[in-house]
């Protein structure tokens, strides 16, 4: 394992052997090694900074059935909401006042939501807050809705892969959506001039190391920015609802072995990460990870926002939650960063970047 990790540190790859192998250790040891090298090249890349992203979740209102979700159409309990025009820009300019310069609207697939209220938006947020960035994950739309939301100012896009093997994405979505679909978003996506964020879920049901290493491929040849992983965390409407969550451990190592691939990449300490494990941003943070993502969301929608059970900060106010991941990051031996946090520089994945020790 000493070795491989090594290898991976010296070189940005590996085979797929020596991936899998790495993927399902339980060495102790290694993992140490894992975290201490990937801690060790995002520090060349951004020091002790840690970046914040204020989350806005603007609807639960979803088209998709997604069968892990928990605003999948098909749930009839889902408690459903929209927040208003006034109401996200009131959630930015308290973000902008406790210290966020990037802004994140997330949400399901909304009709309601059309091009002209989101570039009406950014618009404005960008207006009042010119020295922010705006992103947007609020899932698969047309190019022309991706090309129009760039020029109204709209600076990044997070759109999670899920699975880069269509045998897994037929297993998680219905016979609607396509992995096809999806990727070709997200290549559109870069072709306009976001910055893209793609992921998937770590543990998610029917997952073996073999997708997981064709997740890692995949984002080899799509050179995101940004890349989100969290542990699946199953929701007790779904389909889904008594499959096993994802672990700890398998999260944190793809963690260190992204850093080590991505050595430029923005990684998020993610909620569901902090949902597993009350400790778990932090060895997050401590594994590679420079990004988390406190909510901004009224507290009065925030447990209607349900994508998995147990979902963590749903009462906590946005000073209080921001106050919270500072104490955390600050305790994790990291800073908080109040700046836009861009992606530092574009990467190849095995250009001069690489260490020669």
């Amino acid at each position: 394992m000493t070795d491989i990790i090594e290898k991976l540190f010296r070189t940005g790859d590996l085979t797929d052997g020596e991936l899998e192998a790495l993927i399902e250790t339980e060495d102790t040891e290694a993992a140490a090694l894992l975290r201490e090298r990937a801690d060790q090249v995002r520090r060349e890349s951004y020091g002790d900074k840690v970046f914040l992203r204020g989350l806005i979740e603007i609807s639960s209102f979803c088209r998709n059935d997604c069968l892990y979700c928990g605003i999948r159409r098909s749930n009839k309990d889902a408690e459903r909401y929209r927040l208003s025009p006034e109401d996200i820009l009131a959630c930015a300019d308290e973000g902008y006042r406790l210290g966020f310069r990037t802004f994140v609207m997330q949400g399901g697939e909304d009709a309601f939501f059309t091009d002209s209220i989101l570039c009406g938006l950014i618009r404005e947020i960008k207006q009042r807050h010119p020295d922010c960035a705006v992103t947007l994950s609020l899932g698969e739309r047309s190019e022309e809705s991706y090309r129009l939301l760039r020029e109204a100012g709209a600076d990044r896009y997070l759109l999670r892969h899920e699975a880069a093997s269509d045998e897994l994405y037929g297993k998680l979505h219905p016979a609607e959506m396509s992995l096809a679909k999806r990727k070709e978003c997200l290549f559109t996506l870069k072709r306009l001039g976001y910055q893209v964020g793609a992921g998937f879920m770590v543990g998610a049901p029917y997952q073996t190391t073999k997708h997981i290493i064709e997740d890692l491929r995949f984002l080899q040849e799509l050179q995101p920015q940004m890349i989100g992983i969290g542990p699946f965390v199953p929701h007790h409407n779904t389909p889904f609802a008594d499959e096993k969550g994802g672990t700890l451990g398998l999260t944190l190592r793809l963690l260190g072995i992204l850093r080590l691939m991505f050595p430029k990449v923005l990684l998020p300490a993610t909620t569901a990460l902090g949902t597993i494990s009350p400790t778990g941003r932090e060895q997050g943070l401590k594994t590679g990870c420079n990004v988390v993502m406190p909510n901004l969301s009224p507290v009065s929608v925030r447990k209607k926002y349900d994508l998995y059970d147990n979902k963590i900060c749903t009462g906590e106010e946005a000073a209080e939650c921001r106050g919270c991941l500072q104490r955390r990051i600050e305790s994790a031996g990291y800073s908080v960063a109040q700046e836009r946090g861009d992606a530092a520089g574009f990467f190849t994945g095995n250009d001069d970047q690489r260490r020669n020790t």
